[in-house]
């Protein structure tokens, strides 16, 4: 299985330890390097999928089987047209965020929401929270 094949992450490297071996979420994805040692890494992984939306959650546990990263995505899709005949599915709001939990207990949230519209800009905010977020 390839990365492009693999839709929630990358696929482990051989004898990578405590990793069962199909795809693996990608949760140092949006981790600066300078948090890399800050956060407790994830051992396993839950994916939760929405099949009536594109939307997915992944939950990381980390060797306790206790929450140490969170991740989810969801994309709005409209039908649109360019000359009234024709109809496609576009992207009209897209909304993710990672969250890692810190060695101190507390979580490092990374939140991006862009409303793709014609001036829409994409917000990003990095923020440090009390609790896992929701």
């Amino acid at each position: 299985m390839t990365n492009a094949q693999c839709i929630y992450g990358r696929r482990p490297a051989p004898g990578e330890p405590g990793l069962a071996p199909d795809c693996r979420p990608s949760w140092r994805e949006d981790l600066g390097p300078v948090w890399l040692d800050r956060v407790v890494p994830p051992r396993s992984f839950q994916v939760y999928r929405d099949h009536e939306i594109p939307a997915r959650r992944v939950v990381g546990h980390d060797g306790d089987d206790v929450p140490c990263f969170q991740a989810y995505d969801y994309r709005r899709l409209d039908v649109r047209s360019d000359d009234d005949e024709e109809y496609y599915l576009a992207v009209a709001y897209s909304e993710s965020l990672s969250a890692w939990r810190l060695h101190d207990g507390r979580w490092l949230v990374y939140r991006r929401v862009e409303p793709l519209g014609e001036e829409d800009a994409a917000t990003c905010v990095l923020s440090i929270d009390d609790r896992m977020p929701r």
